[in-house]
């Protein structure tokens, strides 16, 4: 039985629970038992090299000594042994010394959960896991990373656990244009289930591992931090696929909850490649970690200044922002100046619609800058929909290929892409002529003329999107009304602000 067969039958069993509901529980109920097998099989692989070895879980809660029998515990003693001593001893394992792969298991499990309430279905679950994954077969580890491509997939039909997932395509070619090298550390600190972190370390093994030691160095320069517990469990699965045995570098944590000012020197990182959650709001009081000028809880504007603070001189990002950013007003035009003075923000690759479907319909763009020199000419790039599409959906995704254009097109930063040229496609803007326009960077393709649209799927399809953009629009002005009024009830922060 294939991996894929084996999960499709591991999800009807569990659609049969009472207490499993919808696609996100199921699938967090799916990878925190997926994360104890494959934890169970690389221990088996580390026991054959190292007659030393010892688990960072005590014996009882190790997946082959509760799990591995298919006549083992069953009924209302498993699930009672699930609830009250798995997830306890799970939840409260310490580092042993300079060992802390007892902490990396701790994090991913400190909000997980065991949704199901039938003993005997949990039973048939773990054993189909235990007869149908093997990650030390090698003939398995391509399926099972494919398995578990797919089942980020499925988050984008899960509710708000789509946010997490970037299409791989995205990923890929942003990690190339940022192109990290073996030792620059890159970072993600909004890193949702690690897709740009696992992109990054195969982009070095394919370009610049040669040694065992080059491997050690990898897993040393990868760095992300997550706050939700499902994507941070599967982000922390995602890197132990990826051959990173113990991925303490992924933190449970929400890296806008500290004083910007406090990310100081030693944390300052070579490269940032992310897609941080657009159109949410933070909770109240965290917009105070930032200096007041930059102050707002549009989630995604805090994290693009403190990527502003986190990238080193001469540091390299790559990041996904949608368009109420471009010209957004505001804050928005304080922190875009604050980009373009303090980063060169050389490339904007401008997405179509639907690449984020289903989870959004807000058009994306994908900005690339390097810090340290001001900007001078920012250069766009619209990227077009493949011949004979009209939208990307489940069964029609982006695909890395389509990238090819703006590859072949890109040129090098060492000669200030001195090799670009302006095609149907590619526009340049000189800095003088953004700051006419206060900062706004929607700026549109001028060798597009305006289409005449007739199609009536494409003609709704446009009026969706453009709903959600006022939506969007709506949200934003509603978080500024809301910091004035805020202001005007608070007198000294008015003083402040003046």
């Amino acid at each position: 039985m294939s991996i894929s067969t084996t999960v499709k039958s591991i999800q009807d069993i569990m659609r049969k629970d009472v207490g499993v509901d919808g696609d996100a529980q199921r699938i967090g109920q799916l990878v925190w038992m997926l994360f104890l097998k494959i934890y169970d099989d690389r221990e088996t692989e580390w026991e054959t090299f190292d007659d030393d070895y010892r688990s960072p879980l005590p014996e009882h809660l190790r997946w082959r000594n509760w799990a591995a029998d298919p006549e083992g515990d069953t009924g209302d003693k498993l699930k009672a042994f699930v609830d009250n001593t798995l997830f306890p001893g799970l939840q409260n394992l310490q580092a042993q010394g300079d060992d802390y792969r007892g902490v990396v298991i701790r994090n991913v499990f400190e909000d997980a959960y065991n949704y199901m309430k039938s003993g005997q279905l949990l039973r048939q679950v773990v054993n189909k896991i235990q007869e149908g994954v093997d990650f030390n077969k090698s003939s398995e580890r391509h399926d099972l990373g494919d398995l578990y491509e797919q089942i980020l997939k499925d988050l984008q039909s899960a509710g708000n656990a789509g946010e997490f997932y970037t299409p791989r395509a995205v990923t890929e070619f942003m990690v190339s244009r940022v192109d990290p090298k073996l030792d620059e550390t890159v970072m993600d600190p909004a890193c949702g289930t690690g897709g740009f972190l696992t992109g990054a370390i195969e982009h070095k093994r394919r370009h610049y591992v040669q040694t065992p030691q080059d491997e050690e160095t990898i897993a040393s320069t990868i760095r992300g931090i997550e706050k939700k517990p499902l994507p941070h469990l599967l982000a922390t699965t995602n890197l132990i696929l990826h051959g990173i045995d113990t991925p303490s570098q992924i933190q449970h944590d929400n890296a806008l909850s500290y004083p910007l000012i406090g990310w100081g020197p030693k944390h300052r990182v070579d490269t940032i490649i992310a897609n941080p959650p657009f159109g949410g709001m933070e909770e109240d009081g965290i917009e105070d970690n930032f200096p007041q000028a930059f102050r707002t809880r549009e989630t995604a504007d805090l994290f693009l200044t403190l990527f502003l603070q986190l990238l080193k001189k001469g540091g390299r990002a790559a990041i996904v922002l949608p368009d109420g950013f471009l010209f957004g007003e505001g804050m928005k035009t304080r922190l875009k100046e604050k980009l373009l003075e303090e980063c060169n923000l050389h490339t904007i690759v401008r997405l179509p619609n639907g690449v984020f479907n289903p989870y959004t319909g807000i058009k994306t763009n994908l900005l690339f800058f390097t810090k340290g020199q001001p900007t001078e000419t920012v250069w766009y790039y619209e990227h077009p929909y493949p011949e004979g599409y009209k939208n990307y959906s489940k069964t029609k995704p982006m695909r890395f290929e389509e990238f090819q254009a703006e590859i072949d097109w890109w040129g090098t930063e060492a000669d200030g892409f001195a090799a670009r040229i302006e095609t149907e496609h590619a526009w340049n803007v000189s800095i003088d002529d953004i700051r006419e326009r206060n900062y706004n960077l929607d700026i549109k393709n001028p060798f597009q003329a305006k289409e005449e649209i007739h199609d009536p799927d494409e003609l709704l399809a446009r009026y969706e999107q453009q709903q959600a953009e006022i939506q969007a629009l709506r949200d934003e002005l509603k978080t500024i009304l809301g910091d004035a009024l805020a202001r005007k009830e608070d007198p000294e922060q008015e003083r402040r602000s003046a």
